[in-house]
């Protein structure tokens, strides 16, 4: 029985967990279009506004708003409050183009 215990507990420690040295976020590389520098700064309505634009977002607004859901994640815990509140409303105008887009496609 003894010897069970053994080779229990040495598979235990192989097979525990070692935490992330990094976040897989920060590898992350695109070469899609870029925001222009300081845009997540200003109001919802200019955020989601730019990000809708072909300028920015070629694919399409749904491009945009997955440029928007990865800079709030991205940030994490250093947005302020308000600012991802800000943010947040800028999603919802987004998404609220998106269908718009969507149901003049299916006119």
């Amino acid at each position: 029985m003894s010897g069970l215990k053994k080779k229990a507990a040495k598979t235990n420690t192989k097979t525990a967990r070692k935490p992330a040295k990094n976040r897989w976020v920060s590898g992350v590389t695109t070469v899609s279009t870029y925001p222009p520098p300081g845009l997540f700064t200003k109001d919802a309505t200019t955020v989601a506004r730019t990000l809708a634009s072909k300028k920015i977002s070629p694919k399409g607004p749904g491009s945009g708003m997955r440029m928007l859901t990865y800079f709030i994640n991205r940030a994490g815990h250093g947005l302020s409050k308000t600012r991802r509140a800000e943010l947040e409303k800028a999603k919802k105008l987004l998404s609220k183009t998106i269908h718009r887009t969507k149901a003049q496609k299916f006119r």
